[in-house]
């Protein structure tokens, strides 16, 4: 997950992933990346991450706004 510092949605992501994740076992392991940071910088630019929260399962974006936690309870059980 890509966030920043500032950003209210992020904050609303990530709880809802720390809520959600649990329920799935080990099939998934949060990691955060500060988007404004040095490295955040590099990485985003390279995978064209504009806007934050940005949600990436296998480096493949697949939110890049808060979902309902139905559509993220339904994509990660698509993996």
């Amino acid at each position: 997950m890509y966030y920043t510092l500032t950003c209210p949605n992020c904050k609303t992501l990530k709880k809802m992933l720390k809520d959600i994740l649990p329920e799935f076992g080990d099939r998934f392991e949060l990691k955060t990346t500060l988007a404004n940071g040095p490295v955040g910088m590099v990485r985003s630019m390279k995978l064209g991450i504009h806007s934050v929260p940005t949600l990436l399962i296998n480096n493949e974006i697949v939110f890049r706004s808060v979902p309902t936690k139905q559509e993220l309870i339904n994509k990660l059980n698509s993996y």
